[in-house]
C-alpha cells in the first residue's frame, strides 16, 4: 500500500488509520450539523458511517484517516486517495469535519501534516484536491491552502441524489510546497494569538 499507513501528530490534531473503533465518534460528528443532508457533499449519514469506513479501507489507492482532536476524539475523516506511486502523485480528499470543528486550526494543521508527509517523506511531485464545483466553502478552503485551480471536470460523477457533479480540481506542485508550508505555518501562528 502506498502511502503506507502512518500516524501523523500535531498540536491540534492527530491523524491515525481509520478503523471501526472511530465509528461512534464519527457518527456523532456527522450528526453535528446534519452534514449528510448537504446535497453537494458525500458525508455519510450517522447510520452509514460503519459502511463508509469499510468502503474506504477496501478501496485500492486509499489510505484513510480519522481526524482526532487534542482530546483524542474523532471529529472527521480525510484520505490520501488516487495514489500513483509511479508518478509520485496523490490526492487529499474525502475530507469532512463535524460542524463545530470547522473553521478551526484543525483543518490547517491537518493539511500541513498531510502535505508535509506527501512532499517531504513520499517525495510527491504534486498533491491534488477535488471538490464539487458548487461547494464554495470547500473551494475557498482549498484556495486558502495555496492550491492552484487546474480546471473543472464536467459531469464527472453521479451524486447519490442523481445530480451530476462538476468537479473542481486543484493542485500544489513540489516546487510550490516551501511557500505553501510557510503560509500554513504562519496561519497556525496567527490562530495561536489571543
Amino acid at each position: 500500500m502506498w502511502p503506507a499507513p502512518i500516524t501523523l501528530t500535531g498540536t491540534y490534531v492527530s491523524l491515525e488509520l481509520l478503523s471501526q473503533d472511530h465509528a461512534p465518534d464519527l457518527a456523532d460528528a456527522s450528526a453535528d450539523g446534519d452534514l449528510a443532508a448537504l446535497w453537494y457533499t458525500m458525508v455519510p449519514a450517522p447510520t452509514d458511517v460503519p459502511t463508509d469506513i469499510d468502503a474506504r479501507l477496501a478501496t485500492p489507492g486509499m489510505t484513510p484517516f480519522a481526524i482526532l482532536d487534542a482530546s483524542g476524539k474523532a471529529v472527521g475523516m480525510t484520505t490520501f486517495m488516487n495514489a500513483d506511486q509511479t508518478n509520485r502523485r496523490v490526492e487529499i480528499g474525502s475530507t469532512w469535519y463535524r460542524t463545530s470543528a470547522q473553521r478551526s486550526p484543525m483543518n490547517t494543521e491537518c493539511k500541513l501534516l498531510m502535505l508535509g508527509h506527501a512532499f517531504d517523506e513520499l517525495d510527491c511531485i504534486a498533491v491534488e484536491f477535488r471538490t464539487h464545483f458548487m461547494n464554495r466553502a470547500s473551494r475557498n478552503a482549498i484556495e486558502r491552502l495555496g492550491a492552484k485551480f487546474d480546471g473543472v471536470l464536467r459531469n464527472h460523477m453521479i451524486m447519490a441524489n442523481g445530480t451530476l457533479r462538476d468537479t473542481a480540481v486543484y493542485s500544489i506542485c513540489q516546487h510550490e510546497w516551501p511557500a505553501v508550508r510557510a503560509n500554513l505555518e504562519h496561519k497556525l501562528t496567527e490562530m495561536d494569538q489571543p
